[in-house]
């Protein structure tokens, strides 16, 4: 159930998805401010770190 809710929040919300499963740290800045600049990138980073490495 978890993993289901960290890939909705992933999907909606980048940053949120990499805090669940990462905590507030190096990698939710970067994914935060990728975010910020376009959703695109931001959603791709939070992909790539949830979920392939």
């Amino acid at each position: 159930m978890m993993a289901l809710l960290t890939l909705i929040a992933t999907v909606l919300l980048p940053p949120l998805g990499v805090a669940l499963k990462h905590g507030i740290g190096k990698t939710f800045l970067i994914n935060l401010v990728l975010t910020l600049i376009l959703y695109l990138p931001g959603l791709v980073h939070g992909i790539y770190v949830n979920y392939m490495r």
